[in-house]
């Protein structure tokens, strides 16, 4: 477990600086497939998250934006907002509810899943990029709170 936060908080802190933003679903957050990026710009890799959800979840955006698309791309339905800080975060496969141009504020219902993802049960495919290189979107939602356990009794005979 130990290991697994270990590797989760240095994932975080190697996405992109950005906007604390919103979760695009509602917590917690189930990663069906983590960011892989390739090391070339054509090679194989993962260029975004999965994120497990049922068809029909409602998505949110997760930082104030302007719709760059809201449309098909390959037959699947994409969704992609402009940040002011010249990122660009993607979400598919979707049904936009906005429209390409349109102003969207952070936590803003955007989208709702649709079937036809590529894993095996129904998942967001979530992505970010920064120009032409994409980043792990994990990076622009809020640092995980910490929280405090109290401290167990001391026991008896003060060992």
């Amino acid at each position: 477990m130990t290991t697994l936060l270990l590797s989760l908080l240095l994932l975080l802190a190697q996405a992109a600086p950005g906007l604390p933003g919103v979760r695009p679903l509602p917590a917690p957050l189930v990663v069906a497939r983590w960011w892989d990026p390739p090391p070339t710009p054509y090679a194989a890799g993962h260029r975004g998250v999965d994120l497990s959800a049922p068809v029909g979840a409602e998505l949110r955006a997760v930082a104030a934006g302007r719709v760059h698309h809201a449309g098909q791309v390959a037959g699947r339905g994409v969704l992609s907002i402009a940040l002011p800080n010249g990122l660009r975060t993607t979400y598919e496969p979707v049904r936009p509810l906005v429209s390409e141009g349109e102003a969207v504020t952070a936590g803003q219902v955007v989208a709702v899943l649709t079937e036809g993802s590529h894993c095996p049960a129904p998942c967001l495919h979530w992505g970010l990029l920064e120009g032409e290189t994409y980043l792990n979107p994990l990076g622009l939602l809020p640092p995980p709170a910490p929280r405090l356990l109290p401290v167990p009794p001391a026991p008896p005979g003060g060992g």
